[in-house]
């Protein structure tokens, strides 16, 4: 099992709002496409005045699944988040590969 994890810092200022609409509208237009079978998201437990920091897991079976995705569905996904909270984010992503 693959997971993608999306590392995403939000501003205070539009926190709130951007959690709804993660929970509402982002992360299930990603589980949409098909390439998903599972998700978690997860507050990250450290304390910061600037901002919350969260890990939005992806699980796929397989790396030909998130290849997929990568190519046909991410670049609109994050075009579409980075257009509706353009400065207001810090993001990184990576890789894990389920051992046990």
């Amino acid at each position: 099992m693959i997971i993608y994890n999306v590392t995403v810092k939000i501003n205070n200022e539009v926190h709130d709002e951007w959690l709804q609409w993660m929970k509402e509208t982002h992360i299930p237009e990603v589980l949409a496409t098909g390439y998903f079978i599972e998700n978690k998201l997860c507050k990250v437990l450290i304390d910061e005045t600037d901002g919350i920091t969260y890990s939005i897991q992806y699980s796929c079976d397989k790396m030909a699944d998130l290849n997929s995705y990568y190519e046909t569905e991410a670049p609109r996904l994050q075009k579409e988040h980075t257009a509706k909270y353009s400065d207001k984010f810090v993001a990184f992503r990576t890789l894990l590969e389920v051992i046990d």
